[in-house]
């Protein structure tokens, strides 16, 4: 189980060296690729990558009302007042929900002995060669990588939430 103090340490220390050029489709579900590259604790010059994909389901428009059938299960009396709250403001406020899936089936690691600058060096000219729009490449963690993972995630839903709002907003659907 990963302690406090180490995933505090793990989203500081996630760092997003290549952002992939894409942004979360409005309309559609999206797929990134990932490296992950992390320095080993107990080896010098040694480097970890993992590699896989990452799915990002069709962000979707969640009412206030249908919001609250969500947070309520499993809370108590302040979620209920909050929910309340939401209803009553259904005009001005509007929640976005997005979903990832992590695909186990494109998932590999390996271990690389090199310094991690020159692996992320030779990591990052190799992305730029391929002009691929969905890859990405991190440095984070070894033993906390799942956290720089979702970390990178959340920076994705950042990066996209305003493109998203905004084709909304054009097409009319709030």
């Amino acid at each position: 189980m990963i302690e406090e103090h180490d995933f505090r340490y793990a989203m500081e220390s996630t760092r997003v060296v290549v952002q992939p050029e894409r942004v979360i489709e409005t309309f559609g579900s999206t797929t990134f690729k990932f490296l992950l590259v992390s320095e080993l604790m107990d080896e010098v010059n040694a480097v970890r990558i993992r590699g896989g994909r990452i799915e990002a389901e069709r962000p979707r428009i969640v009412s206030p009302h249908n919001f609250s059938k969500l947070l309520l299960d499993g809370f108590g009396d302040s979620a209920r007042e909050y929910a309340d709250w939401m209803q009553e403001n259904a005009q001005t406020f509007k929640i976005l929900r997005y979903g990832f899936q992590f695909k186990k089936t494109d998932f590999e690691q390996n271990v690389v002995r090199d310094s991690m600058e020159v692996v992320l060096g030779r990591l990052e000219d190799e992305l730029a060669a391929k002009k691929d729009p969905a890859s990405a490449l991190i440095s984070g963690v070894d033993d906390a990588w799942e956290v720089c993972l979702l970390k990178f995630t959340m920076d994705l839903i950042q990066r996209s939430a305003g493109e998203n709002v905004n084709e909304w907003k054009r097409r009319g659907l709030i």
